[in-house]
């Protein structure tokens, strides 16, 4: 069989797409997986490095307002459609499977023109634009979050690296921790993603001796940005990027963190409690990621205008005192996160092919 992965972008893209590539040929030893992608998007960097062959389109952004490049647009469009068409052929491609991104919207329609099997996962809960355009074109829909708002939604949960779905904390937390040059106390796993998050660094920051008195020591990768330096306080780790968040996540009893869909889905696969900070700025998606473990229980939310040294003295330090709601809340939380995310997309994947 011959697959078609569409997407990417951003890691929110590229990440599940890799992971179900992965266990795609994991289980099916002789598949072949040609990626669809942008020459800008963070796919052009780790497709390749993965092993996989990345075919490249225009990025076609949808105009927003009338303009030169709106009047342009529907040419490129349909030219990007019909060149995914002839790629379709010419691979022999047995399926389609599109992730989002700017890559995907135009491989749905040509799949849809070609008559080839296909199936989409939305990674938040608050689909994107591609994604409700492609929910439209077949009834093989896998969503990461229950309750997205799109038709022949089927839940299956995140699909996630090797590295996170096999991981036992308990197991790799000694060795977890010497990596990171912790001790014994229990750590505060601080992180805004790869790019960092300026409102947690800075609030962070300003409050660490604060949490240190709590008996914590913090783990806090800053992102990117290196916008900060470290304090210099005996027991805060300050680093720009790390490249084995599993790692990372064995080491930590709490997170403070943004709300992505994949930063939710690995902290409640692995069931660590979380203070979560959604990204003020874009469709609110990130609010919606998180509302089935807040309202479980097994996570907390706050504003981003919110999350201030006196709100990490009032709720943050109390939090983490306590153990007992500490323990509770990572137990709601692993009851929310799914392991087996990529395994359940390759099995709805194949329901499409065999249709």
């Amino acid at each position: 069989m011959r697959y078609l992965f569409a997407g990417g972008g951003t890691a929110g893209h590229v990440n599940p797409l890799l992971a179900t590539a992965d266990k795609l040929r994991e289980l099916e030893t002789d598949a072949e997986v040609l990626v669809l992608g942008t020459a800008e998007g963070l796919e052009a960097r780790l497709v390749p490095l993965r092993g996989y062959e990345l075919a490249t389109i225009p990025r076609l952004p949808f105009p927003r307002r009338l303009n030169g490049a709106a009047l342009r647009f529907p040419a490129r469009w349909w030219a990007t459609v019909r060149q995914i068409e002839r790629l379709i052929a010419e691979r022999g491609i047995d399926a389609v499977v599109g992730f989002g991104g700017y890559a995907a919207a135009p491989a749905y329609l040509a799949a849809r023109r070609t008559k080839t099997p296909l199936v989409l996962h939305e990674a938040n809960a608050k689909p994107g634009l591609a994604s409700r355009l492609g929910a439209r074109l077949t009834t093989h829909v896998g969503v990461a979050f229950r309750g997205t708002p799109l038709p022949h939604a089927v839940f299956v949960g995140m699909p996630l690296r090797a590295e996170i779905e096999k991981l036992d904390r308990d197991v790799a937390r000694p060795d977890a921790r010497a990596r990171f040059g912790l001790d014994e106390r229990p750590v505060l796993l601080v992180t805004g993603g790869s790019t960092g998050a300026r409102t947690i660094n800075r609030t962070m920051l300003a409050a660490a001796q604060q949490v240190l008195d709590a008996g914590y020591q913090v783990l806090h990768i800053q992102g990117g940005a290196r916008e900060f330096t470290d304090p210099g306080l005996p027991g805060y780790h300050l680093v720009d990027y790390v490249d084995d968040m599993d790692q990372a996540f064995a080491a930590a009893d709490a997170v403070v963190s943004r709300a992505g869909s994949g930063m939710v889905s690995e902290l409640t696969t692995l069931g660590l409690p979380a203070v979560y900070v959604p990204y003020p700025v874009g469709n609110g998606e990130q609010r919606f990621n998180v509302a089935d473990v807040v309202s479980s229980g097994g996570g907390i939310t706050v504003e981003d205008s919110e999350f201030t040294p006196e709100w990490v003295e009032t709720f943050l330090v109390p939090l983490l005192a306590d153990g007992g709601r500490l323990a509770t809340m990572a137990a709601v939380s692993a009851s929310v996160g799914v392991k087996d995310g990529a395994e359940r997309l390759v099995a709805l994947i194949g329901q499409a092919a065999r249709a």
